[in-house]
């Protein structure tokens, strides 16, 4: 995925998006997701995570295809729903696999660090994806502009490449307990999604510290996920046009190995807050909105860099602790939907931050959005508090 993260709002800026067309398209990414989550998170439970995981990689490549075919706002946001179609099929399928994979080879050991060590895994994945797709419009953009091409086309079509070969080292490499695939087991998967989502609704419901955690989790994208995908467009003007693609990639990457970094931090600051993982959040999110105030006042790329790395440590840190109150919280039968209704609820606070955000930065500025957005990362905070006394009773 970092060989397009890198330079998707770029692409969409070189095909001619204005920021609340660009907040948009991920609006309608963020919403599919929304829509579909808890149907495929079920799904996963059913038939099994690595069928599903598999459905989810053609969608992308769906999803890249029409990207590359077309510059109209309305093909774009087709392929912005196959991406949050895709993302819904993902979400709840081989993470689930691994926490159960793991639990059954080591019953009494903590997760978290196993968590932090997966989470630092898919982070380098993608700084090293996004250092190559900063780098390739830069190097092959004149090639792709001679023969009709946006430089970026040039990123997009070596992810569908990467993309395919995603889809034959999961074929090969997870290996799950086969459960029944046939076509009377799939219509039942889908039969069973309204019971699996009342259950996944009631279970949510009635434990407290679950419904304070998603509310948090839904404060927490709406303040952050305006910063992750539009400081591109921010930080372009602030470079040599010539590097610029370059530079945008080298710090995308930055940003992924300092989440990396972060998240391999989160077990010894949890311990500081003797494994109060509630405790950790909410010092976490009161940083990280100081952090992206600080970030809204940077004028020149050094200092931005300097403040966006500090920024991308604290979401590192952030992620495990979220991650094992949630674990702790639900039994494996229903752990594939409750990771889908997490990311349901994650989509909803996105979508909601994005709308808000594109609209305000086209009507003022950029910065000013950041601003405003970090008023939500400290309710966070405060939802956090709430939830170490929810963890306590």
């Amino acid at each position: 995925m970092g060989l397009t993260v890198a330079v998707v709002a770029l692409a969409l800026t070189d095909r001619g998006m204005d920021l609340f067309q660009i907040s948009l398209l991920f609006g309608v990414y963020s919403l599919t997701t929304m829509a579909m989550e808890l149907p495929f998170g079920g799904l996963a439970d059913s038939i099994g995570r690595k069928p599903v995981f598999l459905m989810a990689v053609v969608a992308s490549l769906i999803s890249l295809a029409l990207f590359l075919a077309t510059s109209d706002f309305y093909v774009l946001a087709v392929s912005f729903a196959f991406i949050g179609f895709g993302r819904a099929l993902r979400s709840g399928t081989l993470d689930a696999w691994f926490v159960e994979t793991f639990k059954a080879a080591a019953p009494n050991v903590d997760l978290q660090p196993a968590l932090a060590k997966a989470q630092w895994a898919n982070a380098v994945g993608l700084a090293i994806g996004a250092v190559l797709g900063g780098l390739l419009p830069d190097i092959f953009g004149s090639v792709a502009e001679s023969i009709g091409l946006s430089i970026y086309d040039v990123s997009y079509a070596a992810s569908f490449g990467v993309m395919l070969g995603v889809f034959v080292f999961t074929v090969l490499a997870i290996v799950e307990k086969p459960r029944s695939v046939d076509p009377g087991a799939l219509r039942q998967g889908f039969a069973n999604v309204p019971l699996v989502i009342k259950d996944a609704g009631v279970l949510a419901l009635k434990h407290p510290a679950l419904s304070v955690l998603l509310a948090t989790l839904a404060f927490f994208l709406m303040a952050t996920n305006p910063v992750e995908v539009i400081w591109p467009t921010h930080a372009k003007p602030m470079l040599d046009e010539g590097y610029a693609n370059t530079v945008i990639g080298v710090v995308t990457a930055t940003y992924f190995f300092s989440i990396a970094f972060g998240a391999s931090l989160s077990p010894y600051i949890s311990r500081i807050f003797k494994r109060q993982h509630a405790m950790t959040l909410a010092a976490t999110f009161a940083c990280l909105a100081g952090v992206q105030i600080a970030l809204a006042f940077q004028g020149n790329i050094l200092g931005f860099v300097t403040v966006f790395v500090l920024y991308s440590v604290f979401l590192g840190v952030s992620e495990t602790p979220a991650s094992s109150i949630l674990h702790r919280c639900v039994g494996d039968r229903q752990r594939s939907t409750m990771l889908s209704l997490r990311s349901l609820v994650q989509q909803l606070g996105a979508a909601l931050g994005l709308v808000l955000a594109g609209t305000v930065a086209e009507s003022y500025s950029t910065p000013i959005a950041w601003i405003v957005g970090a008023v939500f990362l400290f309710v966070a905070a405060i939802l956090s508090l709430v939830l170490v006394k929810r963890l306590a009773v």
